[in-house]
């Protein structure tokens, strides 16, 4: 359990240099120290209480949580937490 842990947190980090899901229309921030905190409460936590942390919308919030049950989804709510991402694809756009 400890190895597979360490690997999706690996993953997570390398992840973060090749822009996956690139045409996603949002507005980046900036990395903080809450963005750093809120994006290690998605990956460990359970994805939407990064993006709670970091004033997102609701809608947001919530569309991470039920996502967070694929499990994948919580290398993209990481990345989206830690570059603190306003907006996203939504309204006919996913």
């Amino acid at each position: 359990m400890k190895k597979l842990f360490t690997l999706v947190a690996l993953m997570a980090i390398l992840s973060l240099a090749t822009p996956a899901m690139a045409g996603t229309h949002g507005r980046d921030g900036q990395i903080s120290g809450r963005s750093v905190g809120a994006a290690v409460c998605s990956l460990l936590i359970w994805p939407g209480i990064g993006q709670a942390i970091n004033g997102q919308t609701t809608e947001k919030n919530v569309t991470h949580a039920v996502l967070g049950l694929t499990g994948v989804f919580r290398i993209w709510s990481f990345y989206d937490a830690i570059i603190d991402r306003d907006g996203g694809v939504w309204h006919n756009r996913i």
